[in-house]
């Protein structure tokens, strides 16, 4: 492989954008509240630009990447990867999107504490820390293989450099940094999908032609298995309920019916972007039949001129950034609520926090860097992190329309006991078939239902967070 430079210069030159745009928002970000809310309680993000926000933030690498790499092997029918996303978003805007703006907490931890407990509260954001930490390592497994391409590096090295990058416009800016570069990532990725389609058709021969050149199982919409399509919609639809990006995106809108609005405009988003992203692997496996299937992108950015090139990297460096921003934001913030607060600093000064906060966005961000040269399938990694986040999902449910079901000790149990098995059984290659998603859905609710059966007192005495009664958004 050789640098394509030209490509590259574009690259840089969004990088460079979006370093001053952070540099500029940085002035305004003074306290650790306004890091990690992205808002300074005034006036609330637009829902469409929120639903952008969103999009972006689950549209990383190792969802294009991934999703690429998916049809490759199995066709159009992975596109139901990102698909379950959309359909994840359009029943949290129905059920889910108003109660988490009227809980007046922006961490899931919180919103759990209420009902279960301090014990549960900090179970989850260790998982909830663990997932998105899992999710990061597929996001950089991808992010690197398109940049080794494109500097023609080895990867190692191109990993590297996508966590010093991505890391170091989010400990400048935070949540509002988040905010609004990941608004103009979401045009970017756009624009470069559909870049990286239309260079793939046309070196194919047209729609016609990639139909003649592929056999018709690579169309058919269930070839991947039915099995694992139910999974993808059990994973991405459980990450989409309990996932704490998007508690804090959704609160950077300024009422209930705004945070439903962002949520059905997420879905809206998402749909294409994943027809268009299993396309380009379709595209791939016509015109490099003989390449990893890890590579079906990349390969094709390495074919392209350097302006086209350019602009697909782009695209892709958008997906890389935009969801490494949000994740590194999303951990730092249940670090700092959830043990920094009071369990090492009982009052910490405003400057104490905001440089806790930082330093956290910087660990978080960098730690995953070595697990993803060891990454072999971005996908498979990138939906360990989403079983792990659906089955916190239970439990959300659990709380919202159902508070006294279970116990404060069988909430607890439950997390630890879906953590250990799910990560257990991905460890055994998902044994009989079953993929770890149903895993992470099944023991949380045996779990429930166990010590609903054997508990002597109702599960909780607190007010059902979805009436507001913690408004102060200390949560």
């Amino acid at each position: 492989m050789h640098a394509n430079y030209v490509a590259l210069a574009i690259v840089a030159v969004y990088i460079v954008g979006l370093g001053i745009v952070t540099s500029i928002i940085q002035r305004s970000v003074k306290t650790a509240n306004v890091f990690t809310s992205g808002t300074t309680g005034k006036t609330g993000v637009p829902a469409v630009l929120v639903g952008m926000m969103l999009m972006s933030e689950f549209i990383g690498t190792s969802a294009s990447v991934g999703t690429a790499q998916e049809a490759y092997k199995f066709g159009i029918s992975a596109a139901w990867n990102i698909i379950a996303l959309a359909a994840g978003f359009v029943f949290y805007g129905f059920f889910l999107a108003g109660r988490y703006k009227s809980s007046g907490h922006n961490t899931i931890s919180a919103i759990l504490n209420d009902v279960y407990g301090r014990p549960t509260k900090l179970a989850t954001s260790l998982v909830m820390i663990f997932a998105l930490e899992i999710v990061a390592v597929a996001i950089y497994a991808g992010g690197g293989t398109i940049l080794s391409a494109l500097l023609g590096i080895h990867k190692t090295l191109a990993i590297m450099i996508c966590g010093v990058v991505s890391v170091l416009y989010v400990f400048m800016g935070g949540m509002k940094s988040v905010v609004y570069t990941n608004i103009v990532h979401s045009v970017a990725k756009y624009v470069g999908i559909c870049v990286a389609l239309y260079f793939g058709l046309t070196n194919v021969g047209g729609w016609s032609e990639l139909h003649a050149k592929l056999p018709p199982e690579m169309f058919s919409w269930h070839n991947v298995g039915f099995g694992k399509i139910f999974a993808w919609f059990i994973a991405g639809m459980g990450a989409t309920f309990s996932t704490q990006y998007v508690i804090q995106a959704i609160n950077t809108t300024n009422s209930p019916r705004s945070a439903k609005i962002a949520s059905f405009s997420t879905a809206v988003f998402l749909v294409p972007f994943g027809i268009i992203c299993a396309l380009v692997g379709m595209c791939s496996l016509v015109l490099y039949p003989n390449i990893p299937s890890i590579k079906a992108f990349s390969a094709l950015i390495a074919h392209m001129d350097g302006p086209m090139a350019g602009v697909v990297a782009a695209g892709l460096a958008a997906s890389l950034f935009g969801s490494l921003a949000a994740f590194s934001v999303a951990t730092a913030t249940l670090l700092y609520k959830d043990f920094y607060i009071g369990m090492i600093v009982e009052n910490p000064s405003e400057r104490n926090s905001l440089m806790f906060i930082r330093l956290a966005t910087i660990a978080m961000g960098l730690l995953p860097i070595i697990l993803a040269i060891y990454t072999p399938n971005v996908l498979s990694m990138t939906y360990l992190g989403k079983a792990l986040r659906a089955s916190l999902s239970v439990l959300v449910l659990f709380v919202f329309f159902a508070p006294m079901f279970g116990s404060r000790i069988g909430a607890f149990v439950s997390i630890i006991a879906s953590l250990i098995g799910t990560v257990g059984w991905f460890m055994m290659g998902n044994p009989f078939g079953i993929h770890n998603a149903y895993i992470a859905l099944i023991v949380p609710l045996l779990v429930m239902v166990v010590s609903h059966i054997f508990k002597g007192a109702p599960a909780a005495t607190a007010a059902v967070p979805s009436t507001g009664s913690s408004a102060s958004g200390n949560g």
